[in-house]
């Protein structure tokens, strides 16, 4: 009996189960096919991006360089997690080892912090672009914008490396099902023994660091922004500004909104079937919109796409 408790134990300690949407069983097919053309289509729509932005040389600025590092940036977010969700709606089998769980989580909180980080970056060039037109070509060159890519990667993956072994390090007991599609830090600090203080402390700060520091700095950007746009005397100058920063506030409206509801709230307010909903919103459904949002809303895109009769 004791070698059986001991194997359990084991067991426990050695792998987790995504539970995901087994909670509605009736709908895992229904639930496979959608995710699968969502996927698709984050895929292909932000391949096109990064296409068009590479052959089109009308699309040769920063702005393009930066929204092409930022479709990249998607396909590998919505890959750290959408795959393995499919494979679990198709096979139903729900295991994830120990190992494949804390990868799967650097992955996810490392891209993230480099998400928040680029859409800053983008933030800041469109600052540049109106409030400082005169200065644009030589504040924003290529090197600059090179390096400001660069920057985001490297301080976006080492601290959450750092975070994802600390998490790890904590002893897990008793179940070890993990209510969510995916492992995340809230539901995986639910199965830890012991005192999480320590470890909650640290994801608020880190969340407050990589979320709400580059979010406040993207809105004190577009104070500005506003600001200066609205003394332009065309209003057509006003409007074509407006319309180069709107796709830009849209995606940062809907990432932004959904991550910091996710890791800021308090723990009291946490529940499955709302954090589940919300890592949904930031893992899939903006990288899903993202192609329509820069694209549909933006001449020039459309022209690129035209030329390469991508469509009609």
């Amino acid at each position: 009996m004791e070698k059986k408790t001991a194997e359990v134990n084991l067991t426990s300690m050695m792998e987790f189960v995504l539970l995901g949407f087994s909670d509605i069983p009736n709908l895992q097919i229904f639930l496979f096919v959608t995710f699968f053309f969502v996927y698709m289509i984050i895929l292909v729509g932000n391949g096109m991006i990064i296409l068009i932005t590479m052959v089109d040389q009308a699309l040769q600025t920063p702005m393009y360089f930066f929204l092409s590092n930022f479709s990249f940036l998607e396909i590998c977010f919505v890959s750290a997690t959408l795959p393995r969700m499919l494979t679990n709606l198709w096979t139903q089998r729900r295991k994830i080892s120990m190992f494949a769980c804390a990868t799967q989580m650097s992955f996810v909180l490392a891209l993230g912090n480099i998400e928040c980080l680029l859409l800053t970056v983008m933030a800041y060039d469109r600052y540049v672009a109106i409030c400082n037109p005169l200065h644009y070509p030589l504040v924003m060159n290529h090197k600059v914008c090179v390096q400001m890519v660069a920057a985001c990667w490297i301080t976006g993956v080492p601290v959450e490396t750092g975070q994802t072994y600390q998490i790890f390090s904590l002893p897990f007991c008793g179940s070890n099902q993990i209510n969510h599609f995916f492992c995340d830090i809230p539901p995986l600090l639910k199965l830890a023994c012991g005192d999480t203080f320590l470890n909650e402390m640290l994801v608020f700060i880190a969340a407050v660091v990589f979320v709400m520091i580059p979010f406040l700095l993207i809105l004190g950007s577009y104070i500005k922004i506003i600001s200066t746009i609205l003394k332009l005397p065309s209003a057509t100058g006003r409007t074509k500004a407006f319309s180069t920063c709107s796709s830009h506030i849209t995606v940062v409206a809907m990432f932004f909104g959904s991550g910091i509801i996710t890791y800021l709230r308090p723990k009291s307010k946490h529940s499955s079937r709302a954090d589940k909903f919300l890592s949904l919103f930031y893992t899939i459904v903006t990288p899903m919109f993202n192609p329509m949002i820069y694209t549909l809303r933006n001449k020039e895109a459309m022209m690129a796409l035209r030329k390469l009769k991508l469509i009609a």
